[in-house]
């Protein structure tokens, strides 16, 4: 059906859309550079795209970039940096969000 994959031509025009400004290419870039899928793995440039996304108010993004955050990949862990990322995409339905803060916020009352 369609195409074989091709995680390296899918980076080359992700990074078409991402570099015009797209936030949904951009947070998809940033995924294939957190996994290593197209391209070397990086999770500094995973946290660079999921940024760029995030300030655009990609929802997915902002809770890709609380991973980022909460897990201390591709930069210093911050829980208060995770939490004011997934609440952002928690305030936009984002469900992954919604759970990660309860997991946080359980975490939190056990301590």
């Amino acid at each position: 059906r369609g195409v074989p994959q091709d995680h390296k031509k899918a980076v080359e025009w992700w990074s078409k859309a991402a570099e015009a400004g797209n936030a949904a290419a951009q947070n998809n870039l940033g995924v294939f550079y957190d996994n290593g899928q197209g391209v070397p793995q990086d999770h500094k440039k995973a946290v660079e795209w999921y940024s760029k996304a995030a300030k655009a108010g990609d929802a997915t993004a902002q809770t890709n970039l609380g991973v980022c955050y909460d897990n201390g990949r591709g930069v210093p862990q911050d829980h208060k940096k995770a939490v004011e990322w997934y609440s952002k995409a928690a305030g936009g339905g984002n469900a992954a969000a919604q759970n990660r803060l309860q997991v946080l916020n359980s975490k939190k009352g056990r301590q």
